[in-house]
């Protein structure tokens, strides 16, 4: 792993349980026994660390969502497919899940504008697509954000849902969560 590397996993972690405002740059220093000088070399402030950081934490998950875009299968399917892939990238990593909800609490204008246009935007313009063909009479949009809802609550209330009456041991499986999801969106989008 290069020096770079070494502070861009740091960052993402330091990030995901400080916020942006209560990471410094000398904090993070420590985390990876480096000088701040050594983190100034690669990256020339905060910013552009934590837009490098963002972007990194998630570009190795684009691949799973290749996968769901490639496939050669119905809209229906690639909707299930879709719902799985998110719940397997929400899962496969806490510290990036942490990272964008603590964003999304500070609600940083400038950072927002980041995470929606140049880490999440190719993925959402995808789905609405995807939206638009499986329901043409539906709002795109409010159909793809709530997808996503769905998705993030099942994924975030985990740890609350257990104690719930009814709950089983299935419903932390993500196939079972993306099948019931993707049905419930399914007979929702179909014309009556």
């Amino acid at each position: 792993m290069t020096s770079k590397e070494k502070i861009l996993n740091a960052a993402i972690i330091l990030f995901a349980e400080k916020g942006y405002t209560g990471l410094s740059m000398r904090q993070l220093a420590c985390a990876v026994d480096m000088s701040v000088a050594a983190i100034y070399h690669h990256f020339p402030d905060k910013n552009a660390l934590y837009l490098a950081a963002t972007h990194y934490a998630f570009a190795g998950k684009e691949s799973v969502f290749a996968q769901v875009w490639a496939a050669e299968c119905t809209p229906a399917e690639r909707l299930q497919r879709l719902i799985l892939a998110i719940i397997t990238v929400m899962s496969m990593d806490n510290d990036f899940c942490r990272l964008v909800q603590r964003e999304i609490m500070e609600a940083d204008t400038e950072r927002m504008q980041f995470l929606a246009q140049s880490v999440f935007k190719n993925q959402f313009d995808r789905l609405l697509q995807l939206v638009q063909e499986l329901a043409p009479q539906q709002d795109a949009y409010l159909v793809a954000t709530s997808i996503i809802g769905l998705v993030k609550i099942h994924v975030d209330h985990r740890p609350l849902n257990r104690h719930f009456p009814g709950w089983q041991s299935d419903y932390e499986q993500p196939k079972i969560i993306a099948s019931h999801i993707g049905n419930l969106l399914l007979n929702g989008l179909t014309p009556r």
